[in-house]
């Protein structure tokens, strides 16, 4: 029990780094380094699914299908919350980029 919940504790800490350092990229001139971490991790799903997808002699075709399709989508999750981060904090610079400028228009 004990064990259980300092592992549960370093994951938390790992996540809130992941999102942290998604943030900190985000926030970056060049808009390649927040697109880092979404990238791995699409990268990491798809050897996930290619992992999956050796041949069995006991499975269907379409039940190959379903349990690929499932592990892609249960493994890009992380994808989609951190590129969904990325475009958040781009969207609020592009924002306030745009208010800057007006503001030194009206000066």
């Amino acid at each position: 029990m004990k064990f259980t919940l300092i592992f549960f504790i370093i994951y938390l800490l790992l996540g809130a780094l992941v999102v942290y350092l998604q943030i900190y990229f985000s926030k970056m001139k060049s808009r390649w380094m927040g697109l880092i971490l979404p990238g791995l991790s699409l990268i990491v799903s798809i050897i996930m699914v290619l992992n999956i997808a050796e041949p069995s002699a006991n499975i269907s075709t379409a039940q190959r299908i379903a349990m690929v399709l499932s592990a892609f989508i249960t493994s890009n999750i992380p994808t989609i919350i951190l590129f969904a981060i990325y475009a958040v904090v781009r969207q609020k610079l592009k924002r306030q980029s745009e208010i800057d400028k007006m503001n030194i228009k009206d000066l």
